[in-house]
């Protein structure tokens, strides 16, 4: 009995793949047929013959002309060879140049026709052979694959073209036959001999066009669905008491901002709803996203459960855990604080762990300690964590499962452009608090050269006269010898040196013990020290608002999202704040981020040229949670067509049938899909 075919066959079965293509491919992430079809070329080479006259220098072109003369074969170095022929082109005679590829010298004949495809060298009106094109291929268009030392990128492409002619009829379109027509798209199998194999390149952008479309749109699909599915999830409805949240912000010694007061109820009114809450607040820095998170925090008290917010470090633990406890003193708030240091602790440990047990403690403020095995809540109905990002998924995901589907908060002071919030974040809803407290000065930028130093120390001691405290950050904790930048120890010595004993120095860093840092950290905020020299540790959350400027060496070292992120420790106050970055750009990547710096202070702005510098899986890093790995769409290239595909996504979802009755491929692909792994977090 002939086995039934499925597109999840291994790429074993096809011909000629055994177990050493199949760990070549593998490497490639081809594992199945479907993956194989799936790999498609990242760009196209046009073997279509072009005149001469036509050609730019260095372009990579098909020329198509007779052999003029007899090819000679040189050798030089080391095992390597060089073969030249004469070709000629209409009434010119140019030179043909193979490297390391002799054996071609048996197809060249003299008066034969020939079409070569290589690199157009318009000095030397030389053409630098890549390949020999069969006659057949003039008006071809070669997809050109990844490949590796252990498969070829021919082969590749001979694979694929195995599997599509076997296994093409099982391809099935899960694009909706209307949208289809609406937006002039091919069919699957259509779309996918096209993008392989297309007879010209207004085919092949076609089928790529095609293909944009159906991978966004099946990436909305799924991400529709969850959110669906998540709204209608059993969830916990807190009835806050509204009396006690209006006394807790009349008491607060500033005004929320309008977008403050916005965010506040869109985060009550889901509080209030039995769904479960899935929402990311954004905001710049500085912008006021803690106020709001103190608020939900206090809201799930008052409805008489508890509640937990997970920072990244000690440090922002700490101050969390103060600020809440000055703003909740006259409330009825009993507040613990949850850090490795508090777990080293034995009785101080065992005491909290059993309040937090027993709901004695409301409100808890921790790092990644609170997912220990042994902390456990009674009645957990909100997690808030702050820069989200930089806990794991599993790690976040462990907090969740320590209640019964507890409302989610996350915050991150990284503003996301609306293209990552299509993609990344699709399935949550967005809360952007867009405005800064009143009162609040734009950060004064200034770009200097490293010969500059001298003029930005002239600066800061200005400032320190005037009574004003200075960040100064670099790169690297201890000297590196890969690495010719300033480091932090270097940096330090050099401070203390030409500011004290007038002005006092101290050093902050990540390799400190968590002890060390709250101590050099208190002292700063209590103006014992003047200048602070740290590494990017105080990138997050450090809050000193009489700091009210930062040196930034090195700055071309950092992408634009972080610099920001430094940026935002200075203007907390009243004060006019600067930043110095210090920097010598080895190109013009480097001098595009610190020409954006010195232009605009609005993160949302940064967070897009951001994007457009480096790429969507740059800006997040690879390894982020719910970055969607697209083949043929670039989110930011492509964003009106990842928006229409989000609008058509989400109205299909809506549809009853959808899910019911008719039990549709698309159906079957988004149930399939969740099963096998895409999960959100």
């Amino acid at each position: 009995m002939t086995k039934m075919k499925k597109l999840d066959d291994p790429v074993s079965v096809l011909p000629g793949v055994g177990p050493k293509k199949v760990v070549a491919l593998n490497k490639l992430n081809i594992n199945t047929i479907e993956d194989l079809l799936n790999a498609f070329p990242f760009r196209y080479e046009d073997f279509a013959a072009r005149k001469l006259a036509e050609v730019n220098d260095q372009e990579k072109v098909a020329l198509k002309g007779t052999v003029a003369s007899e090819p000679v074969v040189s050798r030089f170095g080391r095992n390597k060879n060089r073969l030249n022929f004469r070709l000629l082109i209409e009434h010119e005679v140019i030179m043909v140049t193979f490297f390391n590829q002799a054996y071609l010298a048996k197809q060249i004949e003299t008066g034969k026709e020939m079409a070569i495809y290589g690199k157009w060298d318009a000095k030397k009106q030389r053409l630098m052979g890549i390949k020999i094109l069969a006659a057949a291929a003039e008006d071809e268009l070669g997809g050109v694959y990844r490949s590796s030392k252990e498969i070829k990128q021919s082969q590749v492409k001979k694979l694929v073209a195995e599997a599509f002619q076997a296994y093409h009829e099982l391809l099935v379109d899960l694009i909706p036959l209307a949208l289809r027509k609406k937006y002039r798209l091919m069919s699957r199998v259509e779309m996918v001999r096209n993008i392989h194999f297309p007879d010209n390149a207004t085919t092949a952008k076609l089928a790529r066009r095609t293909g944009i479309f159906e991978e966004f749109f099946l990436f909305q699909v799924k991400v529709q669905y969850l959110k669906k599915h998540n709204r209608v999830a059993d969830g916990i409805k807190l009835d806050y008491d509204l009396s006690k949240l209006k006394v807790l912000i009349a008491q607060l010694p500033f005004t929320l901002t309008a977008a403050q007061k916005r965010v506040v109820n869109e985060i009550c009114a889901d509080l209030h709803h039995d769904y479960h809450m899935n929402r990311l607040l954004q905001g710049d820095v500085g912008s006021g996203k803690t106020i709001v998170a103190a608020i939900a925090l206090y809201a799930a008290v008052t409805a008489g459960f508890q509640a937990a917010l997970m920072v990244p470090t000690e440090i922002l633990a700490q101050q969390h855990a103060e600020k809440f406890a000055h703003l909740f003193k006259d409330l009825d708030v009993n507040l613990a604080l949850l850090t490795s240091a508090t777990l080293g602790r034995a009785s101080q440990r065992k005491e909290l762990l059993k309040n937090l047990a027993n709901g004695q403690v409301d409100l808890v403020v921790g790092t990644h300690a609170l997912i220990q095995d042994d902390v456990n809540f009674k009645k957990l109905g909100l997690v808030v964590t702050d820069e989200q990002h930089r806990f794991g998924v599993s790690q976040r995901q462990i907090l969740r499962q320590k209640g019964h589907a507890p409302d989610v908060l996350m915050m991150t002071a990284t503003p996301i452009p609306r293209t990552l919030a299509l993609t990344t974040y699709g399935e949550m809803d967005v809360s952007t608090i867009d405005e800064l407290p009143a009162g609040r000065k734009a950060i004064e930028t200034i770009w200097l050269k490293n010969k500059q130093q001298e003029q930005a120390y002239a600066f800061i001691e200005k400032q320190l006269d005037n009574g004003a405290q200075v960040y100064i950050v670099s790169p690297l904790i201890a000297e590196s010898e890969m690495m010719d930048l300033k480091n932090a120890e270097e940096v330090y010595l050099k401070a203390k040196k030409r500011l004290e004993p007038q002005y006092h120095v101290g050093l902050l860093h990540g390799k400190m013990k968590g002890e060390e840092k709250e101590q050099v950290m208190r002292a700063f905020k209590a103006q014992q020290l003047h200048v602070l020299v740290a590494t990017t540790v105080i990138e997050v959350g450090v809050d000193v608002p009489n700091a009210t400027v930062m040196m930034i060496l090195d700055a071309d070292r950092f992408g634009l999202a972080q610099l920001h992120q430094l940026r935002g420790r200075v203007g907390r106050g009243t004060q006019q704040s600067y930043c110095l970055l210090l920097a010598d750009p080895k190109n013009e990547y480097g001098s595009a981020r610190m020409k954006v710096m010195t232009q605009t202070n609005d993160g949302f702005v940064i967070a897009q040229k951001d994007l457009e510098l480096r790429g969507q899986g740059d800006v997040l890093g690879s390894k982020q949670a719910g970055v969607p790995d697209f083949k043929l769409g670039d989110p930011v290239a492509n964003l009106n067509v990842l928006q229409v595909a989000q609008k058509e996504a989400a109205q299909i979802v809506k549809d009853p049938m959808f899910t019911t009755g008719n039990q549709s491929e698309l159906y079957r692909y988004v149930r399939r899909s969740l099963v096998t792994g895409m999960s959100f977090d």
